[in-house]
């Protein structure tokens, strides 16, 4: 009897499991699919080639249950890999994924069809959820972006450099070694430079942080920034009388960057503040219900490279 893999919202029913739990999984070994339109609950969908791609819609992720079973070009699923699922892309290609809630992003290979629930528009691996926040949310909003045709040879290295050259990666990395149920681990991720504040007009910390040197130069406008949506200057939400001044920023890009670095911390606001008739970009992250949970974020933001992050009271 057939397994329909309700709880993902793939849709998908069940093949073989080729490759056992716990054995590992080769890459490639697919093939080019676009396919013709098909119905799935009533719905149909019609694949394409579409090079102009970009949408915004919610994310999902499925894992073990799929792990190991042929994808719909013939891969077999890795949920360990950063790859993804679309009901209409064509695969495998490339797509670049950003979460808007925290704004990270990474690219993943899609290589599978699904989710056929309600408007979802990807469904990522259970490694891709982890490296994107939101694992143990299940879903997210997201955007959507169409790169290019992937290898078929399953070669993974430009997902893992661009996940690698992520500053809020690089964060992940230092925080899931030092608790592994934190945050998903990232392979060789950098450093960051520790980065000195300089004196503002108000007297407050001005960090002129830049992205490390070296990181990856990534072809198909990977690079491309996310347009601003209303919730990138939301005030900050939840309960707590403490929050942590990061730092302040001349330029909005800047403070974007650390807006994802600092995410997996707590949730982060960025707000235009005027300072001796100059507009700086304040980083706040919090807030916490206590000063001890204040002082072990602080430590962790610290250890960011904000050395001048500061406790405040909400």
């Amino acid at each position: 009897m057939s397994v329909v893999a309700c709880g993902s919202g793939n849709g998908e029913k069940l093949g073989e499991r080729v490759i056992p739990l716990g054995q590992p999984v080769p890459k490639g070994g697919g093939r080019y699919v676009t396919g013709s339109a098909y119905q799935v609950d009533g719905v149909w969908y019609q694949p394409r080639e579409d090079p102009a791609y970009d949408r915004v819609g919610t994310a999902s992720w499925y894992g073990e249950l799929f792990h190991g079973r042929r994808t719909a070009n013939g891969e077999i699923y890795d949920m360990d890999r950063l790859s993804a699922a679309s009901p209409t892309l064509p695969l495998p290609v490339f797509a670049r994924v950003t979460n808007l809630q925290n704004r990270r992003s990474i690219i993943v290979r899609v290589n599978d069809r699904g989710p056929y629930r309600s408007d979802r528009i990807i469904d990522l691996s259970r490694r891709s959820a982890e490296a994107l926040g939101f694992r143990d949310k299940g879903t997210a909003p997201v955007r959507v972006q169409y790169l290019a045709r992937a290898p078929l040879n399953g070669d993974d290295s430009y997902e893992r450099r661009y996940l690698a050259s992520q500053g809020w990666a690089q964060f992940a990395s230092r925080a899931r070694a030092r608790d592994p149920g934190a945050v998903g681990s990232i392979a060789g991720a950098r450093q960051p430079p520790n980065q000195p504040p300089v004196a503002e007009p108000s007297g407050g910390p001005v960090l002129q942080q830049a992205m490390p040197s070296g990181a990856p130069q990534l072809r198909w406008q990977a690079s491309a920034r996310v347009p601003d949506r209303p919730s990138s200057r939301q005030q900050l939400g939840g309960v707590g009388r403490f929050l942590i001044q990061a730092g302040s920023f001349r330029s909005e890009d800047n403070a974007e960057r650390a807006r994802s670095l600092l995410g997996g911390v707590a949730q982060v606001e960025v707000a235009p503040v005027e300072v001796g008739g100059e507009t700086l970009f304040r980083v706040r992250v919090g807030p916490f219900a206590d000063e001890t949970s204040a002082s072990a974020a602080l430590a962790r933001v610290t250890e960011a490279g904000y050395t001048g992050a500061k406790i405040i009271m909400n």
